[in-house]
Order: C-alpha cells, then sequence, then structure tokens
C-alpha cells in the first residue's frame, strides 16, 4: 500500500482502525536556543535514521485472540487532550500523557507522563499497569527512559520546561518520548515549550510519525512549532492540545502553507511504514 495516503484510502484504514478497537478485548539539554544571544546558529538538521531502532526483531508470534494486526502495523487512537493510545501487532497499548481527566477505554501496558501540569500527569496510576515512565525526575534531573516489553520500545528525549510557579525555567520537566513498533519510529512531543537543538534532534533521530501541540499559547507558539516539524521531517504528524476548533483552524490554515491536510471522521487508524504518506502530510483525528 505504498504512496500517497489520501481520500478514500485513509478514510478506509481510519473507519477499519476505528472497528477493530471495538472489538479489541479490554484487558536535557539547556533552555539555549530560547534565550540565544548574538548571531543565530545554522538550524539543526536531522539524522537520517531513529537511532533506537532495531532493524532485526524477535519473529513476531500472532495471539490467539488478538484484533487482525499484521506485524508491521500500529493502530493508533486520539484519545484527547494530548493522550493517544498506541496499539502493537501483539496488543501492547501505550497511553501518552497519562492522566486524571482524559482516559483510554481500555487499561494500558505501559502509560507515559509529563509535568507541565496536571492533564498530562497522576500521581495515582492504576495498578494493573506495567510500565508507569515518569518524563522527569526529581531535582529537575533528566529523566532517563529506556523500556522494552515485547514488541515495544520506549524511550525519551528530555526538555526544559516554563516553570508556572517561579515564570522561570523548569530543568527537564518534558520528555519528548519515542515508541518503536512495528519497525517505526513514533515521537509524542509532550508539552514542549522550545525548538530543538542539534542533541536532542541527534537522540530523536528520524520519525515516521509525530504528535505535535499546536495550541500555540502554553507550549511553543505557532511559527516555533513549524520550525520544530520541519525539523523532525516526519511523513505523517497528528495534531494534539488544542482546546477549541478555532486554535485547531488557526494552526492548519500556517500548516497548508507546507503541507496537505486531512481531517479524519474517526479518531482512529491504522498505519504501517508503507501506507504512510509519499510527501509530509498533516492528519487531524477528532477527539474530545
Amino acid at each position: 500500500m505504498g504512496g500517497d495516503l489520501g481520500g478514500s484510502s485513509l478514510k478506509m484504514l481510519v473507519a477499519a482502525g476505528w472497528a477493530l478497537l471495538a472489538l479489541a478485548p479490554a484487558s536535557a539539554q539547556t533552555l539555549g536556543q530560547n534565550f540565544a544571544q548574538g548571531a543565530a546558529p545554522a538550524k539543526p538538521e536531522m539524522m537520517e535514521n531513529c537511532p533506537g531502532l532495531v532493524a532485526e526483531r524477535p519473529p513476531f508470534k500472532p495471539l490467539a485472540r488478538r484484533v487482525a494486526l499484521n506485524s508491521d502495523q500500529v493502530r493508533i487512537n486520539y484519545i484527547g487532550h494530548s493522550t493517544f493510545l498506541l496499539e502493537s501487532p501483539q496488543l501492547v497499548r501505550v497511553a501518552t500523557d497519562y492522566n486524571d481527566y482524559v482516559k483510554p477505554p481500555v487499561l494500558p501496558d505501559i502509560v507515559t507522563m509529563n509535568h507541565a501540569h496536571s492533564t498530562h500527569y497522576t500521581d495515582n496510576p492504576d495498578a494493573g499497569i506495567r510500565h508507569v515512565l515518569r518524563g522527569w525526575a526529581e531535582d529537575e534531573k533528566p529523566a532517563r527512559i529506556d523500556v522494552q516489553y515485547k514488541d515495544v520500545r520506549v524511550r525519551n528525549v528530555p526538555t526544559n520546561i516554563r516553570s508556572w510557579s517561579t515564570s522561570g525555567t523548569e530543568r527537564h520537566g518534558n520528555s519528548i518520548f519515542i515508541f518503536e513498533m512495528a519497525n517505526m519510529c513514533i515521537a509524542h512531543l509532550g508539552h514542549l515549550h522550545h525548538t530543538l537543538n542539534q542533541q536532542q534532534l541527534n537522540e530523536i533521530g528520524r520519525v515516521d510519525i509525530v504528535m505535535v501541540p499546536v495550541d500555540g499559547t502554553l507550549t511553543l507558539d505557532g511559527e516555533g512549532m513549524i520550525e520544530v516539524l520541519k525539523s523532525l521531517k516526519a511523513p505523517l504528524m497528528i495534531p494534539m492540545h488544542y482546546f477549541s476548533s478555532y486554535t485547531l483552524d488557526r494552526f492548519l490554515t500556517r500548516v497548508r502553507q507546507d503541507w496537505d491536510v486531512e481531517i479524519a471522521d474517526v479518531p482512529s487508524v491504522v498505519l504501517s511504514k508503507a501506507n504512510l504518506p509519499a510527501k509530509p502530510k498533516v492528519l487531524v483525528l477528532p477527539g474530545r
């Protein structure tokens, strides 16, 4: 299924993803570039590969009760705000920015969290969650995460955030999480507050899909986020963290200058490396 992810083919994919979900069994860096003085340095360049991605995976063994996902496919469901539910071929479920307000309909195996404010983390995760991954550490030290569970690997790249209490900087308060599954790298930018430097780009590596906050105020401003997306060079970009149709439309109006935009009818899509768009595209998944 190579080529551009467009029109009817995309709608068939997202509809299939939504139907399959319903059947599923329950179950840093310094702030540097933000405050740089003097002449602007050359813009960072993305590497050609995702540095953590392992080309050879263990043989895939289908599960008797699994909903049909091929070994090269990932199901992505937008739950809302900045929470997505990712599902791997071996039915590993990962929830991003897991919190007490917007929850996925099934218990995840892995959850990631960020520290910007309470809609991005919880102090009381369900005891049945196998891996609870916090994207920050005590005393503003960088969290270092590299977890493998079945056919999913999760790692992080710490970034700084603004401190709401001191109007200063909380070092390493956010993490960009990278999910490696089905031979793809999927990045969730979390509550990103600044553009990325070369070291951060090197750690992230080339990604296939990126979830990007587009509110333009609480996170990075619109032009800064466009710069981040151009640096990452992901074939597919999925907006999140918008608070109204006006905010989303403002972002889409701007990105249409550079990329195609597709608006899905349902919040779920099944993707593989083979059906990623031939040229970069923004895919809007509806969510609450």
